[in-house]
């Protein structure tokens, strides 16, 4: 098939699929029976200045931002944050801060090489026996504050504590090294208080 024809059927596709690549359009060119070669077609698809163009990030808030309010209660606004660090052999290890922003209290430090989702859940579940429920909670989005554990930490408040089954490969000196490291880190948050 001549060149013009394949140029022609090209901008018809493009016009009608604007996010459509050249991989793409070749497929759609394949099925009428245009088939070339890879090269080729990349090389036509450029010089017709198809590419597509490329996604502006989203449009972030304008106006002035207010600052945040001190609290002036304890117990009235939390701040939760990760801090990271490493270990003279390369190794990383995270550490897990929950602060009372009125009186500038830690209540509790978690370092550990991994903290998951349902650890920061069993951490803030602590807190909240000690310090009672506070008013406001301050994070980033972490992706250990936006995890399935942290967002479902409600239905499971309402379903009752939940269990993790062990999948028989745990040995008995993990798992008591585990328990002990979990009270301890209960028995840490408990000091702070």
């Amino acid at each position: 098939m001549a060149r013009p024809e394949i140029r022609e059927e090209m901008h018809k596709i493009a016009e009608k699929r604007r996010r459509f690549g050249c991989r793409r359009v070749g497929i759609l060119l394949e099925r009428k029976g245009m088939i070339m070669n890879e090269k080729k077609l990349y090389r036509i698809y450029r010089e017709e200045g198809l590419s597509v163009r490329r996604r502006r990030g989203r449009k972030r808030a304008r106006g002035s931002r207010s600052p945040m309010p001190m609290p002036l209660l304890p117990n009235q606004r939390w701040s939760l944050d990760f801090l990271s660090d490493t270990f003279g052999a390369c190794r990383k290890f995270r550490i897990l801060a929950v602060n009372d922003d009125c009186c500038r209290e830690n209540l509790a430090l978690i370092a550990d090489t991994s903290i998951s989702g349902a650890r920061v859940v069993c951490v803030l579940d602590a807190l909240l026996r000690i310090y009672g429920k506070p008013a406001c909670v301050v994070s980033d989005n972490g992706t250990e504050f936006t995890s399935k554990a942290i967002l479902n930490r409600r239905s499971a408040k309402r379903n009752g504590p939940t269990r993790t089954a062990s999948n028989g490969t745990t040995s008995t000196r993990a798992s008591r090294s585990r328990t002990a490291t979990s009270s301890l880190s209960t028995a840490a948050c408990a000091t702070n208080a």
